[in-house]
């Protein structure tokens, strides 16, 4: 039995070491629960029991600690996204369980924001609604620095429409001119980019020279879900904006009717993002974000899909 044990405790090591590089997790409760776990196996191998049955059982949680370590998510990830020939930047925020884990591969690598920075700007005015600062039925009106091709032609001089209509436009359909109309409401880039940087989005510059982190994303959503943003209220108002967008070939189709997923895209050239908060997981909800660049189109797409895909198998493992 002692050298059994010796296999599994360095089992248990590769399983929960952090990952090389610009691999990150914080896995150091998941090191509690799987020692726990060690040692219950160990004494359910008592000397009573066959030396098969004890040798079976300690290989399949071995078996379950290589699945659910995060080493084993960053290799699955990272052959992921070699064999695209893009790059990419993935967090993962767990919401919920008993050892919830943050990790993220190249999350502190900055890309194109694109559309994300609606995702922000939807976030604060879901937050000044809440806070009852602004009115959703509201107006807000045209003006000429405004426009930029997107899903709607009805903007001209003197237009006005509400804060909901304008954050539908904005969300469901990612239209360019809402957007832009949004951002000024809540004061402009400067006031949006302090906004974001107190809510953990310290790395971006949204809308200006728009750049953002995976890591960035995944802390506006982890915010948001947690209630800090505004609260109930405030998710009241912006998850309906968020859910059957215009566009569901990233995470939501990783996640394949499984759960509800509220996100936000961005799209433009040869980059794809996708920002999400999955609702119900296999074991409690979590944050998914992607960066992708050098890909463009179905290809971002279907990496995008394929990184969702392997993390939900994974939150799998861990409902087990």
């Amino acid at each position: 039995m002692p050298s059994r044990l010796l296999v599994l405790v360095a089992v248990v090591f590769l399983a929960i070491a952090p990952a090389s590089g610009e691999a990150k997790a914080a896995p150091a409760a998941a090191a509690t629960a799987l020692i726990a776990q060690m040692q219950d196996a160990v004494a359910a191998a008592s000397p009573s029991g066959t030396t098969e049955t004890a040798s079976q059982r300690l290989v399949r949680l071995a078996n379950h600690l290589v699945a659910r370590s995060p080493m084993t998510l960053t290799s699955e990830i990272d052959q992921l996204i070699a064999s695209s020939g893009g790059s990419a930047g993935v967090t993962l925020v767990e919401l919920s369980g008993g050892t919830p884990l943050v990790w993220s591969l190249n999350g502190g690598q900055v890309f194109t924001a694109a559309s994300t920075y609606k995702l922000a700007a939807l976030m604060l005015e879901a937050q000044r609604i809440a806070a009852r600062s602004a009115d959703p039925n509201g107006l807000v009106c045209y003006e000429d620095s405004d426009y930029e091709d997107g899903w709607y032609s009805d903007y001209t001089d003197g237009a006005c429409y509400t804060r909901l209509e304008l954050a539908r436009r904005a969300g469901l359909k990612s239209d360019n001119t809402a957007g832009h109309m949004l951002v000024r409401d809540v004061g402009g880039a400067y006031v949006l980019n302090a906004w974001a940087a107190s809510a953990g989005a310290t790395t971006s510059v949204f809308f200006t020279d728009n750049t953002t982190t995976s890591n960035d994303l995944a802390a506006l959503w982890s915010a948001e879900a947690r209630g800090k943003l505004g609260g109930a209220t405030a998710q009241a108002w912006l998850y309906p904006l968020l859910v059957g967008t215009a566009t569901e070939a990233g995470i939501p189709a990783g996640v394949a009717s499984r759960s509800t997923v509220v996100h936000k895209t961005g799209d433009i050239d040869l980059v794809e993002d996708d920002a999400a908060l999955v609702v119900k997981g296999p074991n409690g909800a979590y944050v998914l974000t992607v960066m992708t660049d050098n890909l463009g189109g179905d290809a971002g797409w279907q990496l995008i899909a394929s990184i969702s895909s392997t993390v939900w198998g994974f939150e799998a493992v861990r409902a087990d």
